[in-house]
């Protein structure tokens, strides 16, 4: 089965001019290219016997020589207290990913990923726990809004966040073309102003996509202002210092007008101090932005070893005294409390055995 999906081109993950391109190249006219560009992407459609207004000669074709899902539904979870369903995927090569929708009152929200694992080593992440497997390809990553779309209904899902397994701006290529479908106006019922992309700091990609055109929404994995405590909990932070992100961070806000996330899960007495309030404000007053404060989750699913395994959470008392604070501060904070937990949803808890 992988063999004959090797010899087949996969349409799910281009663009439309790349859509286009495909059909001059076989000898059809390139507005076929806008047409299917629709039915995959805007309606949804995952059959070409759907798409009445190509010809039957070509729907033929297509079905022998193409395909257009790229992943297939293996399971889901409902937490029972706050409702947040998982989705498990599974990728053509027996891969398998987790996707998250997240209700909240006045929106819900599409938790998607991007790689088969991730390769950052994130102490307080599940996922870095897990290792890493393989990048998602673009059409990987539109397809769990599909399954989500079409399980959830579509005019349900209010906005996505790139922020499950892996880390988006190490698949830049696929990430890229999977935002340029979602802003692409035949694209209905997501715009970019409704998709966040979250990075745990890759420097140069963060300008190459401040200079893409694209508006895409940019939060940063912050979690300690401080380079040797930020290297400590995220490995990655060695090659590519906050020092370096804040420099790309600041490139970012100048060329796209937009403001910035910082994430910042609570770590018990690590970096929840008066030092880090105070590293915080002078921060966020040199930045556009606000904090997502995060509670940190149970890593216990994963029997964590080493640093991950001593990590705890800061007590709910002092998270909404740090919250406090940085609000006295004019520092616009919101809390993400807990969603999920119970079903390993929430985040940081995203993990699923390799094959």
């Amino acid at each position: 089965m992988i063999n004959d999906l090797k010899k087949k081109t996969t349409l799910k993950g281009m663009t439309l001019d790349e859509l286009n391109n495909y059909f001059v190249s076989i000898g059809e006219p390139a507005f076929r290219g806008g047409q299917v560009f629709n039915w995959i992407y805007n309606h949804l459609v995952t059959d070409f016997s759907d798409m009445k207004n190509l010809p039957k000669p070509l729907r033929t074709k297509l079905s022998e020589d193409t395909i257009i899902q790229t992943l297939a539904y293996v399971d889901s979870e409902i937490s029972a207290s706050t409702g947040t369903k998982k989705f498990i995927l599974e990728t053509h090569d027996l891969n398998k990913i987790e996707s998250v929708i997240i209700p909240e009152e006045n929106r819900t929200t599409l938790c998607i990923s991007t790689q088969v694992g991730c390769p950052l080593d994130c102490k307080f992440c599940a996922t870095g726990l897990m290792g890493y497997k393989k990048n998602l390809s673009a059409g990987e990553i539109f397809d769990q809004y599909m399954i989500a779309a079409l399980n959830y209904g579509k005019e349900n899902l209010t906005n996505i966040v790139y922020m499950g397994m892996g880390e988006p701006l190490l698949n830049y290529a696929a990430t890229l073309n999977s935002l340029k479908i979602f802003g692409d106006e035949l694209t209905t019922g997501i715009s970019l102003k409704k998709i966040t992309l979250s990075t745990a700091g890759i420097a140069p990609k963060i300008k190459e996509l401040a200079d893409s055109g694209l508006k895409v929404k940019l939060a940063l994995s912050l979690h300690s202002c401080f380079e040797d405590t930020r290297s400590k909990i995220m490995p990655i932070n060695i090659k590519y210092p906050l020092k370096q992100n804040i420099d790309a961070i600041k490139y970012y806000v100048k060329k796209t007008n937009t403001r910035i996330t910082f994430e910042y899960v609570m770590l018990k007495d690590i970096n929840d101090r008066q030092d880090d309030i105070n590293a915080i404000t002078r921060l966020c007053s040199e930045i556009p932005s606000k904090v997502n404060v995060i509670p940190f989750n149970s890593l216990k699913h994963m029997n964590p070893v080493g640093f991950s395994a001593l990590l705890e959470p800061t007590p709910k008392h002092r998270i909404e005294d740090f919250v406090s604070k940085l609000r006295n501060r004019n520092i616009t904070v919101n809390v993400r409390y807990t969603q999920g937990d119970d079903i390993a949803a929430a985040c940081g808890q995203l993990a699923v055995k390799f094959n």
